[in-house]
């Protein structure tokens, strides 16, 4: 396979302009308690049996196969003030093992036993209705089958490789 790395350097400068939200996907189980930061989720429908959405988990994290062997997760979409939850689960703060991550993250089991991250803005609670692995990465789409909102509605961004915040544009006069 020939790796056009001016291509990919191009994409990834391309993606750091966009700005997302910054969730955590996190599953508890059979398979272990984990939790993982995430950039990579959307919406897929609110229509059907159950409103969907979809995450994206590196192959090589341990998170996506404890996801797909739990068969449920919870996608805790993080409030702007939670910068040090996503440095913690994207391994940035030092906390070693995913285990060891929730003892320094306030969070409460779901309906389903999920572990939902205290203030997160909203945290969808997942059953896994299926998945691919795409190249480099687990594509889970999950069934919501509960939703816990927070008091704000403001979540935390990340674009041009930093944690950003939304602003209030005025209108166009």
């Amino acid at each position: 396979m020939i790796i056009d790395t001016d291509l990919r350097s191009r994409f990834l400068e391309g993606m750091s302009r966009a700005a997302t939200f910054v969730a955590v996907a996190t599953t508890d189980g059979e398979a272990g308690r984990y939790g993982v930061t995430i950039s990579s989720l959307t919406s897929v429908s609110a229509d059907g049996d159950h409103p969907s959405l979809l995450a994206c988990i590196h192959h090589l994290s341990p998170v996506a196969p404890a996801i797909l062997r739990n068969r449920a997760f919870c996608a805790n979409l993080l409030q702007e003030d939670q910068q040090q939850l996503s440095d913690l689960f994207a391994g940035r703060a030092g906390a070693g093992e995913h285990a060891a991550r929730f003892e320094r993250a306030d969070w409460i089991a779901g309906e389903l036993g999920q572990p939902m991250l205290t203030g997160a803005t909203a945290a969808f609670e997942c059953r896994v209705a299926t998945s691919v692995l795409w190249e480099t990465h687990h594509i889970i789409v999950g069934r919501v089958m509960g939703v816990k909102l927070s008091e704000s509605p403001a979540a935390l961004l990340y674009g041009q490789r930093a944690y950003r915040r939304a602003v209030h544009l005025p209108a166009p006069e």
